[in-house]
């Protein structure tokens, strides 16, 4: 009799497992009630995610995407994307740091726990792997020559003034004037805590530099000495020999978006703040590096924008966005006609309750937007610090798909919704 009771209970536990979704796997394809847009799930290890927002994960053709899981670099074929179950393939076990190639079809890769092995390469065609000489980073030029790293230098020319040191004032007063912590929110005494933090390095930074390095002979050139927290590198897409970089810190005490030439020469700032506690942050390029978009609020938690300057003419476009449709970080589509938006949450610089969105914007004549809404991410946990993640997300080549990384099941995992409805 009790082996037969036994026998029972295994049925029913095996029966129950049967029914019952894993922890670890999540649904993968599903049309959101809110939204009315198809989700599918394109990892399938817990734990994976997209790449930092302006790092390039497509091919060139715009045929692959890679991301990052536990085990190593994935490649998904976005041929096939929405037609059949997605099968991303592990191409690098054990990488990290991936980046697509701007020219080629590699990916650039260094091993985990091994840095000393430097930067390699994955080509997606021939399956091979190649060493890249001299690099330490994958953060590479379009036309893989130069690499660069910021560095913590004086000029020894002497050139170089320093500026004159400043006593950062409370943020408490900077960002809440005439408020005491105690009647902020938690999200905005946790915001408040965070910006102290960066204050006093950013109104006093240390003497920095760039060193561009020819991959080729592993020749430094060691440029652009100033006092700045040097941050936020990026190559532009299509010129080997533009940088793209900003002056970190309390974003409404800096000019942060900045281009330099990779010899040193034409250091320009982007956007020159206007008023007080205005701020321009998250700058990315253009597919066809003609323009550097940016988060822009004026003045910071109040007026918001997706904003851009062209590099040659200096000239800037506004685009208007709600509270609750902004984003800690924006993405364009290649044609610069869509943008995405991943949300935020009350902790946010908007400090929106009702921010927790993947947001499409679409261009419209007269220089506006048309916002909708593509997935709901009221149960995805934002804040880095507190075990949540940034959702990273990325318009794909062909304008369908809005892919993003997504913690609202439990588990870390990379999304795509699609931009039609069925």
């Amino acid at each position: 009799m009790n082996r037969r009771l036994r026998a029972l209970a295994c049925l029913l536990c095996v029966a129950t497992s049967a029914s019952a979704p894993a922890v670890d796997d999540p649904p993968s394809d599903w049309i959101d009630p809110d939204t009315g847009h198809r989700v599918i799930r394109i990892s399938s290890e817990p734990g994976s995610q997209t790449l930092y927002f302006h790092d390039n994960a497509y091919s060139p053709e715009g045929d692959k995407y890679v991301f990052s899981s536990p085990s190593g670099i994935m490649l998904l074929d976005l041929t096939t994307l929405g037609a059949q179950p997605p099968k991303p393939e592990l191409i690098v076990p054990g990488a990290v740091g991936a980046y697509m190639a701007r020219r080629s079809r590699d990916v650039y890769f260094t091993r985990r726990g091994a840095p000393s092995a430097g930067v390699s390469a994955y080509n997606v065609d021939t399956k091979t792997t190649r060493a890249i000489p001299h690099a330490v980073r994958t953060l590479i030029n379009a036309d893989e020559t130069i690499t660069v790293a910021a560095i913590a230098a004086e000029d020894p020319s002497g050139k170089t003034p320093r500026p004159s040191a400043r006593e950062p004032r409370p943020q408490l007063e900077r960002m809440f004037p005439g408020k005491t912590l105690e009647q902020l929110s938690p999200e905005q005494q946790y915001a408040v805590t965070k910006e102290e933090g960066l204050a006093r390095r950013a109104l006093n930074p240390e003497g920095m530099a760039f060193v561009f390095t020819v991959l080729k002979t592993g020749q430094p050139r060691t440029v652009g000495y100033q006092y700045g927290w040097l941050n936020h590198m990026q190559f532009n897409p299509a010129d080997p020999n533009l940088l793209l970089y900003c002056h970190e810190g309390t974003w409404h005490e800096v000019d942060r978006i900045w281009t330099m030439r990779t010899d040193g020469t034409e250091n320009v700032l982007r956007h020159k703040r206007t008023m007080d506690m205005e701020i321009a942050g998250h700058e990315f390029w253009s597919f066809d590096g003609k323009t550097v978009w940016f988060d822009l609020q004026t003045p910071r938690s109040q007026v918001f924008w997706i904003a851009g300057v062209d590099v040659a003419s200096g000239k800037e476009i506004r685009y208007k966005v709600d509270r609750d449709a902004w984003s800690v970080h924006y993405n364009a589509s290649r044609d610069n006609a869509l943008f995405m938006g991943d949300g935020g949450d009350e902790t946010q610089v908007a400090f929106s309750t009702q921010g927790r969105w993947i947001n499409l914007f679409t261009v419209l004549p007269g220089d506006s937007l048309r916002r909708e809404k593509l997935v709901n991410m009221a149960k995805h946990n934002y804040v880095t610090g507190r075990g949540g993640v940034e959702p990273n997300g990325s318009i794909t080549p062909d304008k369908k798909w809005v892919i993003f990384t997504g913690n609202f099941d439990g588990a870390r995992h990379v999304y795509a919704v699609e931009i039609a409805k069925r």
